[in-house]
């Protein structure tokens, strides 16, 4: 009767341990997916945009190395997450990539709504709505064209191109005119009537973008080609 009594107790706690097992090693899959020593495709996705951005300048190997690390710490520090140099889904979705822990569709559509709304928010808070929903279709245009980045992440957080990630406002919480303005741009609205630059004449200093064709002036924002 003893024997059966520990035989059984074995098996219960071989069982108990069996399980916890395999949920820590999905939860922590899950959440720390790349880091150091980490190899292939979405470690080659990750140095690839850092590289872009300018917060990278090692090679792009897909090696998860102590120069994708620091660069990645870079970038947390400068859009408000947590800087330990791990690649985790809050990390992923900054960047703008759908990890095979968050791969639904309407978790990537999610961040991109959440993300064009803090560049509006932290750009034209303010402004008509129609200028809100127009500095997003030029974040949106950018992506479409060949001359920038092909997606939202990498269009705003492209070196020097927005000051709203400069000076750190893209980490505000947007409010929800902002979050509306996002989903209407997204969904096809363009009061910009395709521009790939907008700028405050009374501000402005580079000449350049003096010379770039108006398309509209909606508020304090003149959007150009």
């Amino acid at each position: 009767m003893l024997k059966n009594k520990k035989a059984i107790l074995i098996i219960i706690l071989s069982f108990i341990i069996f399980i916890c097992y395999h949920v820590l090693r999905y939860n922590y899959s899950v959440e720390t997916l790349s880091k150091y020593g980490s190899r292939g495709s979405e470690v080659t996705q990750i140095q690839t945009k850092l590289k872009r951005w300018g917060y990278y300048n090692g090679s792009i190997d897909g090696i998860y190395g102590s120069k994708t690390v620091e660069a990645v710490k870079y970038f947390q520090r400068k859009n408000g997450l947590t800087a330990d140099g791990i690649a985790g889904t809050k990390t992923l979705a900054a960047m703008g990539i759908t990890s095979s822990g968050s791969s639904s569709s309407s978790s990537s559509s999610s961040n991109n709504v959440n993300l064009l709304a803090r560049l509006i928010y932290g750009e034209a808070r303010g402004e008509p709505y129609s200028g809100q929903v127009a500095v997003g279709a030029v974040v949106l245009n950018r992506v479409k064209s060949s001359s920038f980045p092909n997606t939202i992440a990498g269009v705003i957080y492209q070196s020097g191109a927005f000051d709203a990630v400069s000076d750190g406002q893209i980490n505000l919480s947007p409010n929800s005119t902002a979050k509306k303005a996002a989903q209407d741009a997204i969904n096809g609205w363009d009061p910009s009537y395709g521009a790939i630059y907008y700028f405050n004449p009374n501000t402005a200093t580079n000449k350049w973008i003096w010379s770039r064709p108006m398309t509209v002036t909606i508020g304090r924002h003149r959007f150009c080609k």
